[in-house]
């Protein structure tokens, strides 16, 4: 029997490349780093709970209220919407910058006041500081209720009619024959379809409303339709008829009825009327 057929002796750790002991000797160094950094995350994690806190509350790390630019509020605001904002939500006491949630916080503070349709933007900065951008509603119109006037936007949605005197009231066009309360509070829509087709009329007059000496959008039925009068000061109506974009077959478009007011700025009503609604 020749060399190659003897059997070959078992492999020993020291035939596949060297002791366990050399194993370990080998990768001594790289389980000495990671021992080292498992010691420093556990370090680290103990220290922050004891201090992370202090951190976070840091003078120069919290947002207060007087850091907080309000950009956007319209002149017809007199209400305070940044106190009143941060107050209801809660971060009127100060909130840290490091609150991943700040910025949705700050939109969603501002997004629920009754003056504010729609949050623009809401940027922290530091040092503790931050710029929130709004878009104000604007009113159109004030409906004629029991006790007094609530004024609305183009949309219907109710305004905080605190912020009106009775002089700046009469500013805008009164909306009457409306019989419905608001349905939820300031800051939501009306509910009532008379409120809304009675905001468009006024919107659609716009300008013209002061210059035609009109005092009233009045609703009255007729059969199942809703129609609307414009009344002048001594009591003149002029028949507008449906509102905006509900024109009945036949019926004049709006701008068309705009166009038929024009030549009648700065000058008296007839006291006989006016029927926009005949062609």
């Amino acid at each position: 029997m020749n060399s190659s057929s003897r059997r070959r002796p078992p492999e020993t750790e020291s035939t596949r490349g060297g002791t366990v002991a050399d194993f370990l000797s080998a990768r001594r160094a790289g389980l000495g780093a990671l021992a080292i950094v498992v010691v420093a995350a556990g370090a680290a994690a103990i220290l922050w709970s004891k201090v992370g806190g202090q951190v976070l509350w840091r003078e120069d790390a919290i947002l207060r209220p007087e850091m907080v630019e309000l950009r956007g509020v319209a002149p017809w605001v007199k209400s305070d919407i940044k106190a009143e904002a941060l107050r209801t939500a809660s971060l009127d006491r100060g909130v840290p910058l490091g609150d991943p949630e700040l910025c949705n916080r700050l939109a969603r503070a501002f997004d629920t006041h009754p003056w504010v349709k729609r949050v623009l933007s809401a940027k922290p900065r530091h040092p503790a500081a931050a710029v929130v951008e709004i878009l104000c509603r604007e009113p159109v119109a004030m409906v004629s209720v029991k006790g007094g006037l609530l004024a609305v936007d183009a949309e219907g949605v109710v305004l905080p009619s605190g912020d009106f005197t009775a002089e700046a009231a009469a500013e805008y066009p009164r909306i009457t024959g409306v019989d419905s309360s608001p349905q939820g509070p300031e800051g939501s829509v009306w509910g009532d379809m008379a409120v809304e087709e009675g905001a468009a009329v006024a919107v659609v007059i716009g300008p013209e409303w002061r210059s035609l000496g009109l005092v009233e959008c009045r609703s009255k039925l007729q059969g199942e339709n809703r129609l609307w009068e414009l009344v002048g000061p001594e009591g003149q109506t002029i028949l507008f008829g449906s509102a905006p974009g509900r024109e009945r077959d036949g019926e004049p478009s709006a701008a068309g009825k705009i166009a038929r007011l024009k030549p009648l700025e700065g000058k008296p009503l007839p006291s006989e009327g006016i029927d926009l609604t005949a062609k």
